[in-house]
């Protein structure tokens, strides 16, 4: 029960990682500044985050016995 319970939560983290990391990607502008091309994050890290922690979360379950 555990082990399905762990897959679940990892299944969700690596989804919500990916997806919400590609969104953190594209919410990224960038300017020249004397030349140089700078990047700016104007991305929300929040779900990413989370998502990431879920996945964690979610690997230690799945490796209890």
């Amino acid at each position: 029960m555990k082990k399905t319970i762990g897959i679940i939560i990892t299944l969700i983290g690596l989804v919500g990682t990916i997806l919400f990391g590609y969104q953190a990607i594209q919410d990224s502008e960038t300017f020249s500044f004397l030349g140089i091309d700078i990047g700016v994050s104007t991305a929300n890290w929040t779900p990413v985050i989370i998502s990431v922690i879920l996945l964690i979360i979610g690997i230690i379950v799945m490796g209890r016995k």
